[in-house]
Parts: C-alpha cells; sequence; structure tokens
C-alpha cells in the first residue's frame, strides 16, 4: 500500500460566475494525516474535494499533491481515488469483482485480482464475503467494501465525502471508529468532507472548519473545540452559551465583559485574539454547558451566573438543564448523570458558577445558524 503523500492548497479561490464558492483557501495536510473539511451544507467543502480530485480546476490557486502542481492534470490521472456519498457498488458484481475492478481495467488476471481482493476484504474484516453481491451486504459492510475498492487503486490520497451521512446514529459512531483504524492501518492520506462535527473531531488529525467558501481555523478537534478562533466557529462545534456585551477590563489574558443581562463575567481571551482587544469593544462570552457548575460561589464573583430553572431534561449519560437568566437570557447547563432523581425544579433559581478558564472571550461577530 502506498504511503500517504502531503496536500497542499495554496491561494485557492472557485468562482462560478459572479459567485465565490472558495475564497483563498490555504491549507497543507501533512502525508499520512486524516484530515477534514467541517461546516454547514454550502460552505464550499466538497468543491474543495472536486479541486483535489480534478473534477473541477481552480479559478486561482494551486492544487499541489507530494509537491507536484496539478494543474492540467485530469482525475483519471491524480494519485487519488474518491468515495462518493452514494458509495456506486456496481449491483450485478460480485463483492471482490467490485473491489478489484480498478485491476480488471488494467488487464490484470482474474487470480491476482481475487487475490488482491481477498487481502483487501481481510483488511476490513469482511473475510470470506468476496463471493456475496452488494445487495447481502448491510450499509455498513457496503461502506466498508467501498473503501476496499478505493484502496485497491494504491492512491496516495483517498478522498471521502459525506459517506457516512446515509447511515443510522449508531452504525455511523461505529463506522467512524472503523475508518480511522483503517486509515492508520492503511497510512495514506485522508481528506474527508462533513457537516457532522462529531465526525471531525473524533476521527480527524487536524479540522479546517468552513463557512460561506471562507476557512475560519485549521486546528486539531481538541484546539477548535476549547479554544475556536471566531465566534462562528465558537458556536457550530459544539453547543454553547452566548453572552453579549463590552470590554470592561483587560489583564493580560483575561478581559471582563459587561452583559446586559447576567452582570460582570470574566473569561479567558481566545489565543488568537490576545494583544487585539480592547476596552469598549463589543464582544462574545461563550461557554460550555458542561463548564457551568450548581454551587454557591459567591454571587459577587465574576464568574457567577444567576438563573431560575424553566425546564430539564433526562438524557441518560447526563441531565440537560434550561435556565432563563436576567433579562430573559437562555442559558443550558450540563450535569453528569451520577444516579440522582434530578437536578432542580422547575421555577427554582440557581446560582451557577465556572471556571474563568473554561470560558472564552472574543470579538463580536457572526454566529452559526440554529
Amino acid at each position: 500500500m502506498s504511503s500517504g503523500v502531503a496536500v497542499d492548497l495554496e491561494n485557492l479561490w472557485i468562482r462560478f460566475g459572479d459567485f465565490v464558492a472558495v475564497r483563498d483557501a490555504n491549507v497543507a495536510i501533512n502525508g499520512g494525516d486524516f484530515f477534514s473539511f467541517l461546516g454547514p451544507s454550502g460552505c464550499g467543502k466538497t468543491t474543495i474535494l472536486r479541486s483535489v480530485s480534478g473534477f473541477l480546476e481552480p479559478s486561482e490557486g494551486t492544487v499541489r499533491i507530494g509537491g507536484r502542481d496539478m494543474a492540467g492534470i485530469g482525475p483519471n490521472k491524480r494519485p487519488t481515488a474518491l468515495i462518493f456519498q452514494n458509495l456506486a457498488l456496481f449491483p450485478l458484481m460480485k463483492v471482490w469483482e467490485n473491489i478489484s475492478f480498478s485491476m480488471e481495467v488494467a488487464g490484470v488476471s482474474a487470480g491476482e485480482r481475487r487475490k488482491r481482493a481477498d487481502e483487501l476484504l481481510d483488511m476490513i474484516a469482511l473475510e470470506g464475503q468476496g463471493d456475496k453481491m452488494p445487495s447481502e451486504l448491510s450499509g455498513g459492510q457496503k461502506q466498508r467494501v467501498a473503501i476496499a475498492r478505493a484502496l485497491c487503486a494504491n492512491p496516495d490520497v483517498l478522498l471521502l465525502d459525506e459517506p457516512l451521512s446515509a447511515l443510522d446514529l449508531k452504525l455511523r459512531q461505529h463506522m467512524r471508529t472503523e475508518l480511522r483504524e483503517i486509515q492508520q492501518r492503511v497510512g495514506i492520506t485522508f481528506i474527508y468532507i462533513t457537516h457532522d462535527q462529531g465526525e471531525a473531531l473524533t476521527m480527524s488529525d487536524n479540522v479546517a472548519v468552513m463557512k460561506g467558501g471562507v476557512i475560519d481555523q485549521i486546528d486539531t478537534g481538541h484546539d477548535i473545540y476549547d479554544h475556536p478562533a471566531t465566534p462562528f466557529v465558537a458556536s457550530f462545534v459544539g453547543e454553547t452559551n452566548v453572552f453579549r456585551g463590552k470590554i470592561s477590563r483587560i489583564d493580560g489574558n483575561q478581559a471582563l465583559i459587561s452583559t446586559n443581562r447576567s452582570g460582570d463575567l470574566l473569561a479567558r481571551i481566545t489565543p488568537t485574539q490576545v494583544g487585539k482587544m480592547s476596552v469598549g469593544d463589543d464582544a462574545m462570552m461563550f461557554i460550555r454547558p458542561e463548564a457551568l457548575q450548581l454551587g454557591e460561589a459567591d454571587a459577587s464573583a465574576k464568574t457567577t451566573i444567576s438563573a431560575g430553572t424553566v425546564n430539564e431534561e433526562f438524557e441518560g449519560n447526563s441531565f440537560s438543564v434550561f435556565l432563563e437568566g436576567d433579562g430573559g437570557k437562555s442559558i443550558k447547563m450540563s450535569v453528569p448523570n451520577v444516579g440522582q432523581d434530578n437536578i432542580s425544579v422547575r421555577g427554582k433559581d440557581l446560582s451557577l458558577h465556572y471556571d474563568a478558564n473554561n470560558a472564552i472571550m472574543m470579538p463580536a461577530g457572526e454566529l452559526a445558524s440554529d
């Protein structure tokens, strides 16, 4: 199996008439990495994938694979293989024939094709299933066959366009674990397109978060979740509570925001904005539901929020508590289930507190739509 190679996008612009689908994208993907483009529908992530695969020429900029400029090189000449959402297995071919189709096109003998197909079936944990028809397989098994067929062409880069979107939740969660294991086993570069943040965070070495044709942040899943660079990233990746106001004090990497509903609140400034924010700036503070805690924190502290319980939902591993702060501000808190019957009752006032290091401050900006 070929080892993965680096993929570099340099000043990439893709236009369709007056519409800009991708705006000045710069991405460096390390060889052998699992890299995901994450964003809502229509943000340009599949357009980028098509430009890497060769089905779409960029309007400006360069796509390099293994250091080689791909300009003018068609999809059949690139060291890539693409897995579509619909998988596109051949229904009248047996599983082993589907997997080894690229070898058949190349004129390889049936014996060699069967041997290679069986090796790949073993690798994807479908040993002995080669003589079945695609219609006899489950959704997850078809998924693995599509991966094996793509790998049979010995690509340097495997491109995956939302391949798990048609599966139910349990199978999707199972398949993302398998996909990551397969990628680590074969060692080639995977570029994955998804709007599902769970897929991106659990599988990827690095993630690019996109909105409106622009890449907002490229980082590890952990850093995107804990250190978002923009309000869009903070509100798109995971659940969060947003407090709006103006900066009233800055002390190193921490700032105090004067909110119109919950008083003065303290948070750390997100790393990309340290040194760039000023007193009087419009700002947003973000805090995750799981970072809020119940307690008797000093009500005058800058890390305490008073709120009344509106509703509570039991979710098995946790309770989600929905509250209303001063002035009707909606707040969500997540509390682990450790055997308690409930957290609060409707209408009861609670004092919520948090560690300022678990709250993020950044300049006011565009949020992800609900």
